[in-house]
């Protein structure tokens, strides 16, 4: 069941989003050779903290970390560590989320560390396109279908495989609610979108094939053929007005 967001509640989760975003000013700017993803999870703790809001990922089912840092070939929920230092050339999914009044702002990132190669550059560059393309499509009585042909359209133009395991979602009180975003088209035209519907909308992009699995860690999620994968997200409503990105800053 899909639940609507009031103006009210609405205003809640731009707050939460804010939060998030902030934090990913913090990573940007923190994202170097040298850094470890344990320091970036320790510097977002920090900054969701002193802004008075709840690291909505740290004890989700057990999820040890504030943030899920994915790094290369890694697609999602990769854990934050000690070890793994990240180098010049590497790329690195932050996905961060923010729980503020009881109501979730999510939002995921990838970063280039240092110099990265043009094939590299080409999938950041198309991954963030799909997003927006995406976005652009949350539009009152479209149908959620629309926005997984758009990031569809994208990724097939760019040449890029997607992951079909792994989509978007409803966020709210939860992070996450109805309802599953795909991120290509399944012939099933989904519901009609109205004002107050709001959909983290996620899509994860390869480099090379669709495939991926799970490591043995129960979290981290990499591409079968060990190419690197993108990962951009935003909260975003359906309002009348059009679409409002809840994750980013005024």
């Amino acid at each position: 069941m899909i639940h609507r967001k009031s103006r009210y509640e609405l205003n809640i989760m731009k707050a939460a989003g804010e939060i998030v975003a902030i934090s990913h000013a913090a990573v940007k700017d923190a994202v170097k050779e040298g850094i470890t993803t344990w320091e970036l999870d320790e510097i977002v703790y920090n900054v969701i903290v002193k802004n008075k809001a709840i690291p909505t990922f740290k004890g989700y089912y057990g999820f040890p970390a504030s943030i899920c840092s994915s790094v290369n070939e890694q697609v999602v929920h990769g854990i934050p560590s000690k070890d793994v230092v990240l180098k010049n050339g590497d790329i690195i999914s932050v996905d961060i989320g923010a729980t503020y009044h009881g109501f979730v702002g999510d939002s995921a990132w990838t970063y280039p560390v240092g110099e990265v190669s043009d094939d590299i550059k080409h999938l950041l560059k198309a991954t963030e396109e799909a997003l927006f393309a995406g976005i652009a499509q949350m539009q009152t009585d479209n149908h959620l279908e629309d926005v997984s042909a758009a990031i569809e359209d994208v990724a097939l133009a760019n040449k890029l495989g997607i992951v079909r395991q792994y989509g978007g979602h409803g966020v709210g009180t939860q992070m996450h609610e109805d309802p599953f975003l795909f991120n290509y088209r399944t012939g099933d035209k989904g519901p009609v979108l109205k004002g107050g519907t709001v959909v983290a909308i996620e899509p994860m992009l390869n480099l090379g094939c669709d495939e991926v699995y799970q490591l043995d860690d129960g979290w981290t999620v990499v591409t079968a053929d060990k190419k690197p994968s993108a990962h951009f997200e935003h909260t975003v409503a359906v309002t009348d007005e059009g679409p409002m990105i809840l994750t980013k800053r005024d």
